[in-house]
């Protein structure tokens, strides 16, 4: 919620001249159906609650099916099996499969596309122009040198609130990369590629370090398949 002003007013700037008014919907939810689960055809002309979008999550197949329905109705109604979860749940989720999401993970100013694996997750088009970054993102994109990626990564012990953002070292004080966020032990890093299946810490300062273990997606292209 803490982007929707920002993005309003992001998308207002480029409306050129033309009748189309951006606003919040607070009439509709949106609802994430995890594998296991897949939304069933609503039976007969009209589902139990009103459903706009039921279609599965362009990122990446791990992340199951998206529901865009209106809150008014009960979402089990149109699933009567599913185990509703919490959205704890859902982060932790997107975080043990390193699925970056909203403003903590991918912090505006801060996240480049191509380092945020947003090519794999059909998060940027080569055939499209005209587009804020295109430039620079289509350049890095085709030279093929990418050299830090956000990648899952458990912990060893969770973190303090306070030290997210804490720089990730070798075992040797070796600069790896920086701890981006995360729910428990589990989390997102924006890690030099070089280091993966290396022995990482982050140092808190005083305290037993917190060992990190970085892993690679399931879904990522395999080598030779990369977009």
């Amino acid at each position: 919620m803490q982007a929707l002003g920002p993005i309003q007013n992001h998308l207002q700037v480029y409306n050129f001249r033309k009748k189309v008014e951006v606003a919040p919907c607070p009439e509709l939810s949106v609802w994430a159906v995890l594998p296991g689960q897949k939304p069933q055809d609503p039976p007969g002309e009209r589902p139990p609650i009103p459903v706009v979008v039921c279609s599965p999550d362009p990122r990446v197949p791990v992340m199951g099916w998206r529901i865009v329905a209106g809150t008014k109705g009960n979402i089990t109604d149109l699933l009567p099996k599913a185990q509703p979860g919490s959205y704890e749940e859902y982060c932790k989720h997107r975080y043990e499969h390193g699925v970056p999401e909203g403003v903590k993970d991918l912090p505006p100013g801060v996240a480049l596309p191509l380092e945020s694996n947003l090519v794999y997750m059909n998060g940027i088009s080569f055939s499209k122009g005209c587009y804020l970054g295109q430039e620079l993102t289509a350049r890095t994109h085709h030279t093929g040198v990418i050299r830090k990626r956000l990648v899952p990564v458990s912990l060893s012990s969770p973190l303090p609130a306070e030290c997210e953002e804490s720089e990730i070292v070798t075992v040797s004080g070796k600069a790896a990369g920086k701890y981006r966020a995360g729910i428990g032990d589990l989390g997102l890093a924006l890690l030099r590629l070089e280091h993966l299946g290396v022995e990482l810490q982050i140092k808190l300062g005083g305290r037993e370090p917190v060992n990190v273990n970085a892993s690679t997606p399931d879904w990522w292209p395999k080598p030779g398949n990369t977009p």
